[in-house]
């Protein structure tokens, strides 16, 4: 999808750390009843532009520090938003949590709390979990869903075993839930890789999936 100037102009000051601005924005945008899921979207746009100039040297720790402070403030200002405009609730129990070997946690931490808002218990294991924890949880609380993120390439194989000790688990219950990967890097090819029901790459996305998978009033 196409971004307006506008939005570009948002994203830019974003990746440029110019909080003042970048949260002026978000007021004047949520003042124009701006849907405030794009809102979310053009943020997290602008923080992999951040995170790509990490990569390349041209940002150092204490950039990512405040790019991320920025937006968490700007969740602060939408996550109300969201909740007001919200009418249908969803329903189930969603499991999450960032895979061993990796502590990234902006994405999973927005589908969380959009999964809340649209009606999810969500239980959020937090970061760099290891299989065996995904397994004794997913057998005490007998979830909906699982989710499962990863943002760097390394985490893949750490996916892959996750889900092979889930699916063992599970083989001697006969219960089989849906599991969800997210991450920017991910796509088909590695779904089928570690042998996944679903991927995503957003937030947003994911939570579409939530509600398609467990439509309210299930």
């Amino acid at each position: 999808m196409n971004k307006t100037e506008a939005q570009q102009i948002f994203i830019q000051q974003l990746l440029d750390l110019e909080e003042d601005k970048v949260l002026a924005a978000v007021y004047a945008r949520l003042e124009q009843n701006d849907d405030p899921l794009e809102i979310i979207e053009d943020a997290q746009e602008g923080m992999r532009r951040v995170g790509d100039r990490y990569e390349q040297g041209e940002y150092f720790l204490a950039a990512l520090i405040m790019a991320a402070e920025i937006f968490r403030e700007i969740m602060d200002l939408v996550q109300p938003v969201v909740e007001t405009q919200i009418s249908s609730a969803g329903s189930g129990v969603i499991l999450l949590g960032t895979v061993q070997g990796d502590i990234h946690d902006i994405g999973k931490n927005i589908i969380s709390i959009l999964s809340t808002c649209y009606g999810f218990m969500v239980h959020d294991l937090g970061v760099d979990v290891p299989p065996e924890d995904f397994v004794t949880q997913a057998e005490e609380l007998r979830p909906d869903l699982i989710g499962l993120s990863g943002l760097i390439t390394a985490s893949f194989e750490a996916m892959a075993q996750t889900i092979a000790l889930i699916r063992q688990a599970e083989a001697q219950t006969g219960r089989r839930t849906p599991i969800i990967i997210g991450g920017s890097q991910l796509d088909e090819q590695v779904c089928e890789y570690v042998r996944a029901d679903y991927w995503v790459r957003s937030a947003i996305d994911g939570v579409l999936l939530f509600q398609r998978l467990l439509p309210a009033g299930r």
